[in-house]
């Protein structure tokens, strides 16, 4: 194979780690089909099946683990010589894509989108909203956001936010016919909005005081998988939820909502920016930290 064969080797790679010719595409920013002609272009050349397809599901070959092996450093090390070039630019250029938590997009980001765009015109900025635990590596991102608990042990971390607290919250009309809960076993005789994850878990509410620590598998009769459909129904009064302070602080400073529990409720590490260690910061990925925490 040719030089000119290292898009093809790109796309082969990408595939092969996210397992299929969608997610791979979208990453790589072509269709699908283009993406399989590229695929079938390397098997070709190289006069061997690299992944097995079926309808439901791709995998690597034998023959197509082994070069995904070799080309997983090499690629690495390309992208990393390209940044060093590209630190020689005046301006900070080039595509980011960041993985971020839902509620951290709508709280740091948000805010600050349009003036990053304004400060670095040459910066094509990408952000995917995701509450899952995504590998950023597979999935092609230069980096992402979650909460300090949740980094992954092997990656540089930036704050982005200072410490977090959680809040319990209902609306004031809920608690005209309950009374408010003093104890969080109190909340077994409360509807609860729940939040399932995307691994399918629902989120056990955790509290804490003078040392001791309680999850509460808590119940209700309704189950959301975002923040943004958990507040206006917490705010008709369907029930208490667990939600970061921060994200409902006009709500309680306006009165639509009122906290309990609060001496249960303790601070913790806020919201992280991470990235491979391995992998060297580009001047575009720089730009866009710097700016978020400014």
């Amino acid at each position: 194979m040719d030089r000119q064969s290292l898009p093809d080797l790109t796309a082969f790679v990408r595939v092969a780690e996210l397992r299929s010719f969608r997610r791979a595409a979208v990453a790589l920013g072509v269709s699908a089909s283009a993406l399989s002609h590229r695929i079938r272009h390397v098997e070709t050349e190289l006069g061997v099946r690299l992944l097995h397809r079926t309808t439901r599901s791709v995998a690597p070959t034998e023959a197509g683990e082994r070069l995904l092996a070799r080309l997983r450093p090499a690629l690495d090390d390309i992208g990393t010589a390209l940044r060093e070039v590209g630190d020689f630019r005046e301006r900070p250029a080039g595509r980011v894509r960041v993985n971020v938590a839902r509620t951290a997009a709508s709280l740091l980001f948000a805010p600050k989108l349009a003036s990053f765009i304004a400060a670095y015109p040459e910066v094509r900025l990408e952000i995917v909203t995701d509450n899952g635990f995504t590998d950023i590596v597979a999935g092609g991102f230069d980096a992402g956001v979650r909460l300090a608990e949740a980094l992954p042990a092997d990656m540089i971390a930036v704050p982005l936010s200072g410490p977090q607290n959680l809040a319990v919250v209902g609306a004031p009309a809920y608690f005209e016919t309950r009374p408010p809960p003093l104890t969080p076993t109190d909340l077994a005789d409360h509807d609860c909005v729940r939040m399932r994850w995307p691994s399918g878990a629902i989120y056990a509410w955790e509290f804490a005081r003078d040392g001791h620590e309680l999850r509460m598998d808590v119940t209700g009769s309704l189950v959301l998988d975002d923040y943004a459909l958990v507040l206006p129904a917490v705010i008709g009064g369907a029930g208490l939820a667990m939600v970061l302070r921060s994200f409902v602080a006009d709500d309680l400073a306006a009165g639509r909502l009122v906290p309990v529990l609060e001496d249960w409720l303790a601070p913790f590490d806020g919201f992280h920016l991470y990235y491979p260690s391995r992998r060297q910061v580009s001047p575009a990925l720089r730009a866009f930290i710097e700016h978020m925490r400014a």
